[in-house]
């Protein structure tokens, strides 16, 4: 079960979808109709139902609690993966441990409150843990993070992974050539891919931009993805900054093939897809240091800085398109991490894996 149907949960996910189809499972997917999840896995061979939930909690929840416990009540699964936090809510609600269940957070929700909302989410992942056979943690400080805030459950760690066959490690020629394709100058370019919403951070990296443009005149900033914020991003940016919103596009590896260096500037993860992606494709990263990027980007594939800083964002890109033979060799050095580290084959046996241990075991509760 999963609410996001696009970006790197959703893609993810469909990498599990895939090994499971693969080993003969009768899998059952449950999403919103909007995005491209569903159609992706009912090409796949998995039994899609629609469930109609917003990604945040609202007045709409027992309703979308209803939706899953009948889906549950039709197909009798063996065993309940739930996927972020609106899915790790309604699902939980509506099993209630009557059948084992892994919970993927994908980010903490607690990290995305504030205030009372906060403090009734970190409630809710304390207490929801009796209903949760296992948690499923994207990265060692995510699994950290969940303990030092009171969340105890046994969990497995399973990094996020790529597919490195559809990213191609590519130097300055498959990068002009990317850019070609895509309609964009040849000149120094920073790509930023994520959904336009304030955990993604974009509106830090514009404040940074200014400050790149003074070092480097003609250097580009493309951001990719689309959101909420959208439309106060697009009035943030100045005719004449060197600014395109492209939005959201199925050829993502391509985007990040025209890069001279991939900006992360993430508020809160659990470990965000984009950084693999582009060391896969062998670009230099510049993240935020949130939870899962200390995981997954290592020393000499690009720089980790302060997150909400955009002086630290600027000085770290600067320095990337002033120095690209220092660019490359970070874009080289990710793709040898990921290679070793984060094939998406991988993670989704291991995840195989984990389903098949608790799908043999009693239900929690």
């Amino acid at each position: 079960m999963s609410a996001p149907t696009t970006e790197g949960v959703a893609r993810v996910l469909v990498g599990y979808l895939r090994e499971q189809v693969e080993r003969g499972w009768d899998v059952t997917l449950a999403c919103p109709g909007t995005g491209w999840l569903g159609e992706e896995a009912a090409a796949l061979g998995v039994r899609v139902e629609t469930w109609s939930a917003a990604r945040a909690p609202g007045p709409g929840l027992a309703g979308e609690v209803a939706t899953l416990s009948r889906v549950v009540a039709r197909g009798r699964p063996q065993a309940v993966h739930l996927h972020s936090a609106k899915a790790g809510l309604a699902g939980r609600l509506a099993v209630r441990g009557r059948r084992p269940t892994l919970f993927q957070p994908h980010a903490w929700s607690f990290l995305a409150a504030t205030g009372a909302l906060r403090t009734a989410s970190l409630l809710w992942e304390r207490q929801a843990v009796r209903w949760t056979s296992e948690l499923v943690c994207v990265s060692e400080s995510e699994r950290r993070l969940g303990l030092a805030h009171g969340v105890s459950a046994p969990t497995t760690v399973v990094p996020n992974g790529v597919d490195l066959a559809g990213h191609r490690a590519g130097g300055t020629q498959a990068r002009s050539a990317a850019r070609a394709a895509l309609g964009l100058p040849d000149v120094p370019t920073v790509v930023c891919v994520g959904r336009l919403a304030p955990q993604k951070g974009q509106a830090d990296l514009l404040a940074a931009w200014a400050s790149v443009r003074a070092r480097v005149p003609d250097a580009r900033l493309v951001l990719v993805g689309d959101g909420p914020d959208r439309r106060r991003l697009e009035e943030s940016v100045r005719p004449g900054d060197g600014v395109d919103l492209v939005g959201a596009r199925t050829d993502v590896p391509l985007w990040l093939a025209a890069a001279d260096v991939v900006a992360v500037p993430s508020r809160w993860e659990g470990m965000a897809l984009v950084p693999l992606e582009a060391m896969a494709g062998a670009r230099s990263v510049v993240a935020t240091d949130v939870t899962g990027v200390a995981d997954s980007v290592p020393c000499g594939a690009g720089a980790v800085v302060a997150p909400g800083s955009p002086l630290a964002l600027a000085g770290a890109v600067v320095t990337r398109l002033l120095d690209p033979e220092r660019a490359d060799a970070e874009g080289r050095a990710g793709r040898a991490h990921v290679e070793a580290h984060h094939d998406a084959a991988a993670s989704a046996r291991t995840v195989a894996e984990v389903t098949t241990r608790l799908a043999a075991a009693p239900p929690v509760g």
